[in-house]
């Protein structure tokens, strides 16, 4: 059965319970009249409670009703959030240069709002020392305590160990303050057109995180690997 509401003369009813075009109750009448004053109004009438006893239709430009209704549900999707579980992984005994790359991309996804699951792969002889997984763990979470709190505490998992780190600040937060920051970037720019082009492509690589992007809001949650 279709979704649409019955209007016009698609309504099969002898009498409606009538609301005029600004919200005010008409009252019951019967059907004949009811069409005869929306077309005196230039509007439909719209079956809004079908199931009413008598159903009740409102008086309106069903046409720009659908219109309006689309764009508020398009703005509600756009302002949805999903959080995202992004995956860093590494190794017990990293090195000084690969953990800070690792940290920072950490950094970067807290910042975005999202989730980050991250494991430590043990391999061979390695697998004898869940002590050094669990304090490279413990270290990540104080490096970061400021952006992001241990969702998850460390646990092995076969031969990895794994730690779930939540963001303080919200998606939505997160999603607004990079639109401000667009926007403000933007105002810039047209403020100053002499500025290089080099320099504006810096910006939009800044902000989608060196080519990693903010997951739009309509897109389901889904897991993403950043292993560097």
């Amino acid at each position: 059965m279709s979704a649409e509401p019955r209007i016009n003369d698609r309504i099969r009813v002898p009498e409606v319970r009538l609301v005029g075009p600004s919200g005010e109750q008409v009252g019951i009448v019967p059907l004949a009249k009811a069409l005869e004053l929306a077309q005196e109004y230039d509007l439909d009438l719209v079956e809004v409670a079908a199931n009413a006893r008598p159903p009740v239709c409102k008086l309106m430009d069903y046409g720009k009703f659908k219109y309006e209704s689309a764009m508020k549900a398009r703005e509600a999707r756009k302002n949805q959030a999903h959080t995202v579980i992004k995956e860093m992984k590494l190794r017990p005994k990293i090195d000084p240069h690969d953990y800070d790359t690792k940290k920072g991309h950490v950094v970067r996804f807290l910042k975005q709002g999202d989730k980050v699951k991250i494991t430590i792969m043990f391999r061979g002889r390695e697998q004898s020392r869940p002590e050094l997984g669990y304090r490279l763990l413990q270290r990540l979470a104080s490096d970061v305590e400021d952006l992001g709190f241990v969702e998850s505490n460390p646990k092995q998992d076969g031969r990895n160990m794994i730690m779930v780190l939540g963001p303080h600040k919200k998606k939505t937060e997160a999603m607004a303050e990079a639109r401000e920051a667009q926007a403000a970037r933007k105002a810039e720019a047209k403020a100053n057109p002499g500025k290089s082009q080099n320099a504006a492509e810096s910006d939009v690589e800044d902000e989608n995180g060196a080519g990693e992007d903010i997951v739009d809001e309509v897109e389901a949650p889904a897991e993403a690997s950043a292993d560097a």
